[in-house]
């Protein structure tokens, strides 16, 4: 049972081959393993199929009537909306200029016939993988970027605080929103994501603390 199929949202294959016996043989072997399998003879029900609703992966053969599969799999790279489906290769062709032109056209891998279920599993449950990380590094990449953007935002917000806020002259407190008086500190907090972290300045200590203050200055660090 693979893993990555679930009740909800079923991995979607596509495999495209004009032999009706490699279809069945394909297709039995992916189902078994729960995974969601639609098969069509040739290049361009393939196109249409991708169209009418992108898959997971797909598997394709090579030598078909009316368009390659190295020619789907070329227009599928040059359309932005089905760029990253990852394309296994499945080909009675041996000549190893033959694979390289698969991986030139795009696919990233290639099984030849005749083929073993187990080699066929290996390599979709690996390209799935591969598939799903990417994805995963690409979401996180994404939520960073909107989380940096968000404390720009709110770096921005605290730099225009001063001139917008009316501040007590007395205890410095400044009116919020809603028209409280509240502490700067908790109304960045607040405001912002920004962190805040509380010390005492050189004034306050000379005021507050003036034995404190006097010691530290004659260490140099006042």
């Amino acid at each position: 049972m693979s893993e990555y199929p679930n009740d909800i949202n079923p991995i979607n294959i596509l495999v495209v081959d004009d032999s009706r016996a490699n279809l069945r043989l394909l297709v039995d072997i992916l189902t078994k393993q729960s995974f969601k399998v639609r098969p069509v003879k040739d290049g361009y029900a393939a196109l249409e199929a991708v169209k009418a609703l992108p898959p997971d992966l797909i598997l394709l053969d090579i030598m078909m009537p009316g368009i390659k599969g190295y020619d789907v799999c070329e227009q599928l790279k040059a359309d932005d909306r089905f760029r990253d489906i990852p394309i296994i290769f499945i080909s009675a062709l041996h000549d190893s200029q033959d694979k390289v032109e698969a991986f030139a056209k795009g696919g990233v891998d290639y099984i030849t016939k005749p083929f073993q279920p187990d080699e066929v599993l290996a390599r979709v449950n690996t390209h799935l993988t591969i598939c799903n990380l990417q994805k995963s590094l690409q979401k996180r990449n994404e939520q960073l970027e909107d989380k940096n953007l968000k404390l720009e935002n709110a770096l921005d917000q605290v730099k225009k605080l001063s001139g917008l806020l009316p501040m007590c002259a007395n205890c410095k407190k400044v009116r919020n929103d809603e028209g409280y008086w509240q502490d700067v500190a908790s109304y960045i907090r607040h405001h912002s994501e920004a962190e805040i972290t509380h010390g005492i300045c050189e004034d306050c200590t000379k005021i507050l603390y003036p034995e404190v203050y006097e010691r530290l200055k004659r260490k140099g660090k006042m």
